[in-house]
């Protein structure tokens, strides 16, 4: 399957934190024709073990998404909200939004009081949760019958090809960096690599890397590669919180091993790999912390997919940036060996 064909499909599956199966089931297929074993473990994080004689490594981006959980529903069947992850409220009004309840796919939209029916103090507030609600085209009644507190609300889905290889979708965060391992699985399929290879997509991300954890606890890995989604460079951000969105970045900082970097750095460098450096200077607030303390601890490495938009429908990225990040993954874990092992703490 090409890399653009199974990110178009597995950014509609939904797998809103604690609701991953349907999503985990779906890598699990993909990553099949790519590795010995496929597992789903019981949190739903999906581990494919493409087996080697080498060191243990443990590759890993999350597939949950952010999204939100019923919380109310009021006398009109309008339906109040609450994030799981990091939703902000003030993207949401306009949004067309997907009920997952327990008779199907149920569309709705998200409004708010309209501008011209609020008093002019309350219209110099922005939205919060307790202002926006989500309109599905039913009376109370109907509404009653078909949904309940707690169910799932997904941000709509669409795919958008925009031009210079730019692609925005909802998702991204963290599956294209699911679909950068896939790829990279793939291209190891015509190359040689000693290093035992666990690549895991791991569940519970947005609300504290869980997955991560429980994961590196059952694979205890030697070595751990995790990735994640950074900031792009967009208008008015601070220059410094950003990169530029046409290639992957790797970061500098305690939570991250020296010599890892160093090797990635150098293997970018020897196949014409552009990779950006950034720092960081106490926790990276991604899997890459909680894998690098599990058990006695695991010496880890981060790279980062640059996107713009973060949580929100129109995550944007480079598709080029993409691939290449497969191919500096696929050429990094090709070159693990027993002798990086001596070098780690030297």
């Amino acid at each position: 399957m090409k890399t653009e064909d199974f990110l178009k499909e597995v950014t509609a599956v939904p797998g809103v934190t604690g609701n991953e199966r349907a999503a985990a089931e779906y890598i699990a297929g993909a990553f099949a024709p790519y590795a010995d074993e496929v597992e789903i473990t019981p949190l739903n994080c999906v581990v494919a073990h493409k087996k080697g004689s080498g060191p243990k490594v443990m590759i890993c981006a999350h597939l949950d998404e952010i999204g939100m959980m019923v919380s109310k529903i009021e006398k009109d069947g309008s339906l109040r909200l609450q994030s799981v992850g990091g939703v902000d409220p003030r993207v949401l009004p306009g949004m067309r939004v997907r009920v997952y309840a327990k008779e199907g796919v149920l569309p709705g939209v998200v409004g708010a009081t309209p501008p011209h029916l609020l008093k002019e103090a309350d219209r110099k507030n922005n939205y919060t949760w307790e202002t926006l609600f989500v309109d599905m085209g039913m009376d109370a009644e109907q509404v009653r019958g078909k949904v309940r507190v707690g169910d799932t609300v997904c941000f709509e889905y669409r795919w958008v090809e925009m031009k210079n290889g730019r692609v925005a979708a909802k998702t991204v965060d963290d599956r294209g960096c699911v679909a950068i391992m896939l790829d990279a699985a793939r291209r190891l399929k015509d190359m040689k690599h000693t290093a035992d290879l666990y690549f895991v997509a791991t569940c519970q991300e947005e609300i504290g890397s869980y997955g991560a954890t429980v994961a590196g606890f059952a694979v205890a890995p030697d070595l751990g590669v995790a990735f994640d989604v950074c900031h792009a460079d967009t208008p008015g951000a601070p220059r410094n919180s950003t990169s530029k969105i046409t290639s992957l970045v790797t970061s500098k900082g305690p939570f991250l091993n020296p010599f890892l970097v160093k090797k990635l750095e150098e293997t970018a460098r020897e196949n014409g790999i552009e990779l950006q450096i950034e720092v960081t200077p106490r926790y990276t607030s991604t899997d890459a912390d909680d894998l690098s303390v599990t058990r006695a601890g695991v010496p880890t490495v981060l790279l980062s997919l640059p996107i713009k938009y973060m949580h929100t429908n129109v995550e944007t990225f480079d598709m080029h940036a993409l691939k290449e990040g497969a191919r500096l993954l696929a050429h990094y874990l090709a070159q693990i060996d027993e002798s990086w092992e001596g070098e780690l703490w030297t």
